[in-house]
């Protein structure tokens, strides 16, 4: 990516982060969320400071949009650091009641522990903890099967934690999605523009599509990736090689096409349809190669 840097730290992210660290102390769970096309990226370096001691637990949410083969490789990364993974699709519901499961699983092991010290047993208390727009609410809604907590696909909807009720075994706190102050590593904060995880304000909208038709012929080579270059020629009916190989050649020739030569517009429908599936289930990080 080339200047100026991406960067995203609004303040109602910093007040999130100060509320937050105020309500650590109150949990027993943390379930972090993160999204599968990019499970490195949406993890928070400050995480394990932030959970010391206490019980996590790793939900990587948006599966539908990866293939099995991306989700498999990502499986055996994790498990091979002793990282249990539950993958889930928290807008279809497919792996929610899994995750469930697990919370109160480790609600289980905290009551065990009262119990042997006399204590009477309580509900688990779990925080979502997560980036921005990962699908944190929209899991709280689908656990709570209603919709108690605002959601939506876009970075900042949620902005207050919540307590939430689920039964008489799990308490879930709804956090606000966190950042840290700084994105050092670029090419992480790229994935998380693409993702639509941190504001349109941040960055470039024409330079992130170039730098990400970039990414989808740096990664054809690994079939996990799901990227197919053809979907986009068929879909746009440019060519991805000769004089429109290079990103900015292809997103101008394509404007013409499509937009009447506006590349700002052509740029943003081009980052829309990623994030839509409309060209296909695409992981932009997959373990590295061995």
């Amino acid at each position: 990516m080339s200047s100026p840097p991406i960067q995203w730290y609004p303040g109602h992210i910093a007040k999130a982060e100060q509320q937050l660290k105020r309500n650590l102390d109150k949990v027993d769970l943390v379930i972090e969320v993160r999204d599968a096309r990019i499970p490195l990226a949406t993890g928070h370096p400050h995480l394990n400071r932030w959970i010391s001691g206490k019980q996590h637990l790793l939900v990587i949410n948006r599966r539908d949009m990866v293939t099995p083969a991306a989700r498999e490789a990502w499986e055996a990364w994790f498990k091979a650091r002793s990282q249990r993974t539950v993958w889930c699709d928290a807008k279809a519901g497919t792996g929610v009641k899994q995750v469930q499961q697990a919370a109160i699983r480790a609600g289980d092991q905290l009551n065990e522990r009262r119990r042997n010290r006399g204590m009477r047993p309580r509900p688990v208390r779990a925080l979502t903890l997560g980036f921005p727009n990962v699908g944190k609410s929209a899991l709280i809604n689908r656990l709570v099967k209603q919709k108690v907590v605002a959601s939506a696909r876009r970075a900042g909807v949620t902005r207050t934690l919540r307590w939430v009720r689920l039964g008489q075994d799990l308490d879930l706190l709804d956090a606000p999605g966190v950042l840290p102050p700084r994105l050092d590593d670029q090419q992480a904060a790229l994935h998380l523009a693409l993702c639509d995880d941190i504001g349109q304000a941040s960055y470039d909208g024409e330079l992130v599509a170039q730098a990400f038709l970039q990414l989808l012929r740096d990664s054809q080579r690994r079939e996990a990736s799901g990227v197919v270059l053809s979907n986009l020629e068929q879909r746009y009916g440019t060519p991805m090689a000769g004089s429109t190989a290079d990103p900015a050649f292809w997103l101008e020739a394509t404007a013409q096409r499509h937009t009447s030569g506006d590349t700002a517009r052509m740029a943003q429908r081009l980052l829309d349809d990623f994030r839509r599936l409309l060209l296909g289930t695409i992981s932009l990080e997959l373990p590295v190669e061995s």
